[in-house]
């Protein structure tokens, strides 16, 4: 390996990514050390499982979805129970604390801890059997709810609590927290369902907790049997009493259920290894109806009187939260409840039914499942939109679901809007109104000594309403760190005493998630801002969204790991590579983790020189699936093109990086050389191919694509030397009367180089609808002796991270469009610029979008991305009355990743539509991604993601089924991988166009 492999670990003097900021480090380093190699030599020969000391894994798990942050010593993956006992043995022997984690979705700060953390999801994470006649399912605690819900559906059952992040948090963390989520009304919290459970104390005790006192320590019977009055009195009965230990599950009446008393106790008693868990029967059908109120407090009220209707919810939402296009019944919040039946006609009537019953502004009822589903994810989204308020500004977590008598709801949340305002301070309540526990994010400033004390005063008085209220500081996401140092205004001073007596019975050495529920830190401790520069970063995009800061940009992330879902499902594309690998690092939020401890400088020492943060992004696919489908909108490609630019900056780039992100460059090399044909026959050779991506650092099993033998501009200069045919006339006197549009049609790199195809039948498609089409070369002006200098997007530059050669390209684009994008005063006048219509949706999402951020300063970056359309966005807008060639048939591909995340679609289906060509297209990316599928060491990843949803959904189609794909990417995968052609929109409606019209 050379000095200048990029893929060496890099260890020459560079600076800290803000070197004035000093982060806060741990006391006595080389201790830890020295423990890290105790621990370390210990662990590797005792457990199967990975043991991981390294940086990587450490900053992965330095925070969960809270405001807290704790460096851990190491990371353990244990792969049974017997890994377990090992790890708890050898951290007892040298006193370091353990704390057990699952998705890393706690809100409370209870998945954080400086001692070892045993991540389950990766190897004990199954369900080993589901026993339909006693509905009952045996969990690892690593299992995902969601996979839980897929074993238990085939015989009809389900697991009844479900929190919005079912689909990556674990049973082991709902366990621990004793989670609920939206059907809680119907079927309880986790302990409600919780049988029995399999669990390691500190010292590596096996207990098998459950009722009538099984697996209970010694002491602990005694203990309470002592306590029987305290038990009974000291704890206020609610549906959603989580904080604290739930000590008077021991009681005698109760049926002294230990499993259940362990339920919530945060890992701080006992490490969970197995769990027997009760399921319910599901309903065959449901239907949901939607409430409109004018304001929360108004649901609030109504909430506990829908309860004797037998809802399976009653979830809130106010309006700060609702999407604009969301198209809800009229009013300022919502409530969501659902019903169920045995048939869909009698789960609609259930609904009707309360709705009618309802004190409403007005009201809607929804049976059909996909209009269901795409309502439930604007509530289970809540967690992340929650933390932008309209205007932008942060909110975070803290105090995110207290909870009260149901019925006293709408009192509590007046007098909580009135605590607000008197500390300045905003949110939007949302959650299980029916419960009467509410959710909200709050705009804290958590970066200011004055805005941290803010928060502390602010925490100690909302306490102080919540048991006024007759509530508790918990009703779902536990104490942890956020609330415990409150539990005496809650409990008082014995019961609280009475919770440190038990954490002592069952681990005297304090060992198992200290700091927690009892001891606990304070609440404005080991806040995970506080190691953050204090000043902006320099950086090259304009992150107009976050005030220019990349450092706000990365705290964007609050760890609801939306991008840690197994399945990409309807048409989500985030997080490709994280469905690939399955690896923490290589999602989303593990990038944002990684690339917080960069500039907090601590397990991360090298800045923007990182390997570790190199590594996890270098199988980023830049997607920007994450940009839509992150609930907190977290562009992890702005962010890698971004750490890309620095990384590189000064030193040898990877070969890919000439290769593939100079194609432009190449390619015009190429056309102006007339080479076309010797290239491709040049690559047809095989030694000389593979000699070829070698040396461009291209993966060995790609095939090099074929440059066209005539450009897209050549046959336009062509064509437009006599033979251009004027925009088409309606067909009919009777037609409507249409204004010929003048259009301008962007010679994208891969339209123009590689599938001039599209561009030629996008001229016939947008001419047949009447418009005027002229490509835009050189100022806007055709020549017949090529492209010139040619106007280019810098799309592959950017996601190479070559910041400062893709300004560059940019602004002479700009320059070279000069003449059409001068400003005008009446943007409705003839004058205005014409729509740009860009076939390839990646250059048009560069266009929207990298093109202004990247020159922030120059207004006529924001015209062209303002003029930016899509093919059929132009179709739709300037040729309303056209009607495409019907085609009857059904269509099978993939939405291009970028059109998701940035352009949006609408008009493409409604397209499809008026074509007759029906279905869905799936989800998820091809996997090609421009330069990343053809990068040598990602041909794997690559192919894994058009595995997930695109391949099979090709294999599966109709014969007759149209294959669409618009993005020359997902042409080319579905070419290498199955042997298919795609084709763009534009080619498919060329070709049913009539043959009597001139052919392009």
């Amino acid at each position: 390996m050379s000095e200048t492999d990029p893929r060496k670990p890099q260890r020459q003097p560079h600076p800290h990514p803000h070197p004035q900021s000093q982060p806060q480090r741990q006391s006595h380093p080389q201790r830890q050390s020295q423990l890290q190699r105790e621990l370390n030599a210990a662990l590797t020969g005792t457990v199967r499982g990975e043991v991981e000391f390294d940086p990587t894994a450490r900053a992965l798990t330095t925070m969960d979805a809270s405001n807290y942050r704790r460096v851990p010593l190491g990371v353990v993956a244990p792969r049974d129970a017997e890994d377990v006992a090992a790890t708890l043995s050898a951290c007892a022997e040298l006193a370091v604390p353990v704390v057990a984690r699952g998705a890393g979705t706690s809100i409370a700060g209870q998945a954080t801890g400086t001692g070892v953390v045993l991540d389950f999801t990766r190897h004990m994470n199954r369900v080993l059997s589901v026993d339909a006649d006693t509905r009952t399912a045996v969990v690892q605690p690593g299992v995902v709810l969601d996979r839980l819900q897929e074993a238990a559906a085939p015989h009809g059952l389900r697991f009844g609590p479900d929190p919005s992040t079912h689909g990556r948090c674990t049973l082991g963390g709902m366990i621990g927290n004793n989670s609920c989520g939206s059907h809680s009304v119907a079927w309880g919290t986790t302990a409600d369902n919780v049988r029995e459970l399999s669990v390691l104390t500190a010292h590596g005790k096996r207990l098998r907790p459950g009722p009538d006192w099984a697996g209970a320590p010694d002491g602990l019977r005694t203990l309470v049997e002592q306590e029987l009055k305290t038990l009974r009195t000291g704890f206020p009965t609610l549906p959603r009493r989580i904080s604290g230990y739930a000590l008077d599950a021991l009681l005698p009446e109760r049926g002294a259920d230990v499993a259940r008393f362990l339920c919530g106790s945060e890992g701080t008693l006992g490490i969970l290894t197995e769990a027997v868990v009760r399921l319910v029967e599901a309903p065959r059908a449901r239907a949901l109806a939607v409430l409109a109120y004018t304001d929360e407090s108004a649901a609030a009220e109504a909430a506990a009187g829908l309860l004797p209707h037998g809802p399976l919810t009653v979830e809130g939402m106010a309006a700060d939260l609702v999407p604009p296009d969301a198209d809800l019944p009229r009013g300022g919040a919502w409530l969501f409840v659902e019903t169920g039946g045995d048939t869909a006609a009698q789960a609609r009537a259930r609904a009707e039914a309360i709705a009618r019953a309802a004190d409403v502004t007005d009201s809607l009822v929804v049976t059909d499942p996909a209009a269901q589903r795409t309502l439930w994810r604007i509530r289970e989204d809540a967690s992340g939109t929650a933390t932008r308020m309209p205007d932008g500004t942060e909110a975070w977590p803290g105090w995110e679901d207290c909870a009260v008598p149901p019925a006293r709801l709408g009192a509590y949340l007046r007098d909580f809007r009135s605590l607000l305002t008197s500390h300045g301070l905003r949110g939007a309540p949302y959650g299980h109104f029916g419960d009467g526990c509410i959710h909200v994010r709050i705009d804290f400033d958590l970066l200011t000594p004055a805005g941290v004390g803010r928060f502390r005063r602010f925490s100690e008085e909302l306490a102080e309403l919540v048991v006024a209220h007759g509530g508790s500081l918990s009703g779902e996401h536990g104490d942890g760190q956020a609330r415990a140092e409150l539990l005496p205004k809650m409990y008082g001073p014995e019961v609280v005493g009475l919770f440190e007596r038990v954490k002592d019975l069952w681990d005297p050495d304090g060992l198992l998630n200290p700091g927690m529920l009892v001891r606990p830190h304070r609440l404005d401790e080991n806040l995970r801002f506080a190691v953050l520069p204090r000043e902006p970063v320099d950086v090259e995009f304009g992150y107009p969204a976050d005030g220019g800061d990349f450092s706000a940009a990365v705290r964007r992330c609050v760890g609801v790991a939306k991008c840690r879902t197994a399945t990409a499902g309807g048409s989500s594309v985030m997080c490709p590579s994280f469905r690939a690998t399955g690896e923490e690092e290589h999602s989303t939020r593990g990038r944002a983790r990684l690339l917080h401890e960069m500039l907090a400088g601590e397990v991360i020492t090298d800045g923007w020189r990182s390997t570790e943060v190199r590594d996890a992004l270098d199988l980023c696919l830049s997607c920007k699936g994450c940009r839509t489908d992150c609930p907190v909108g977290v562009d992890m490609a702005t962010y890698k093109a971004e750490f890309l630019h620095h990384h590189y900056k000064g030193r040898r780039r990877p070969a890919a990086h000439y290769a593939m992100g100079w194609l432009p460059l190449w390619l015009r090399l190429v056309d102006r050389t007339r080479t076309a044909r010797l290239v491709n026959s040049l690559a047809a050779v095989r030694p000389l191919a593979a000699l070829a991506k070698r040396l461009g650092g291209i993966a060995p099993e790609r095939e090099i694509p074929r440059v066209a033998g005539e450009t897209f501009s050549r046959w336009w200069a062509a064509r437009d030397g006599g033979t251009r045919p004027k925009p088409a006339e309606p067909p009919t006197e009777s037609a409507p009367p249409r204004t010929v549009r003048s259009v301008l049609l962007w010679p994208d790199t891969f339209t123009e180089h590689l599938s001039p195809s599209v561009g030629r039948a996008a001229v016939r498609v947008l001419e047949a609808a009447g418009m005027d089409v002229t490509p835009v070369t050189a100022g806007g002006r055709p020549s017949s002796r090529g492209p010139g200098p040619g106007v280019c997007c810098g799309l592959t530059y950017v996601s190479t991270g070559q910041l400062d050669r893709a300004r560059t390209v940019m602004r002479r684009t700009l320059d070279l469009m000069d003449p059409l994008l001068a400003p005008v005063t009446d943007p409705a006048s003839a004058a205005a610029p014409p729509p740009v219509v860009v076939l390839e949706p990646s250059c048009a999402a560069a266009l929207r979008t990298d093109l202004p951020e990247l020159l922030p300063d120059d207004p006529r970056a924001r015209r062209l991305a303002a003029a930016v359309v899509t093919f059929a966005e132009a179709l739709e807008r300037h040729a309303p009355h056209w009607t495409p060639p019907r085609l009857d048939r059904p269509v099978v591909g993939q939405t291009h990743c970028h059109q998701h995340a940035v352009l949006g679609d609408a008009a493409d289906r409604r397209l499809r539509e008026a074509a007759g060509l029906t279905g869905t297209l799936a989800g998820g990316c091809c996997g090609l991604a421009g330069n990343f599928g053809f990068e040598k060491g990602h041909y794997e990843v690559s192919t894994a993601c058009a595995e997930e949803q695109l391949l099979p959904a090709v294999r599966e189609a109709p014969e007759n089924a149209v294959l669409l794909a618009d993005g020359f990417s997902c042409r080319t995968q579905l070419h290498q991988t199955a042997r298919a052609q795609g084709h763009h929109l534009a080619e498919i409606l060329a070709r049913a166009l009539p043959t009597n019209r001139p052919a392009p």
